[in-house]
């Protein structure tokens, strides 16, 4: 089991293109966490704003009575992906891990990976 600390950095370690990585509680909006970033990628903003996108998400599910839950979010923007993806594990209910990536050079499928089993290690 990891931490927040040693989770992101492993992110941005482990990922090719890695541009920065947070950790979220959305319930609040508030980041537990961040690593990476820079003055185009304000992590704390980020963070705030795809809050938005998992509350959004999560009540057009219940409007359609679905009963799965989340497993990621995938954005794609002209030069970056935007990973959302919800902590599932003990004590991680209301978080989500945040990984934003450069799109030129990253494979989608690998990064998905890592954060899927950089999730399943966090221990908060």
């Amino acid at each position: 089991m990891a931490n927040v600390d040693v989770s992101m950095k492993e992110l941005m370690t482990a990922v090719e293109g890695a541009l920065g990585v947070a950790v979220v509680d959305y319930s609040s909006g508030m980041a537990l966490g961040t690593l990476g970033g820079d003055k185009d990628l304000d992590l704390t903003v980020a963070a705030a704003g795809n809050t938005d996108v998992i509350r959004a998400k999560v009540r057009t599910m219940a409007q359609l009575g679905l009963t799965s839950g989340i497993e990621d979010i995938v954005i794609t923007l002209d030069t970056q992906y935007h990973l959302i993806r919800v902590v599932t594990g003990q004590g991680g209910n209301g978080l989500f891990l945040y990984l934003v990536v450069d799109k030129s050079r990253s494979n989608l499928a690998m990064a998905r990976h890592k954060l899927r089993r950089v999730e399943s290690e966090l221990e908060i």
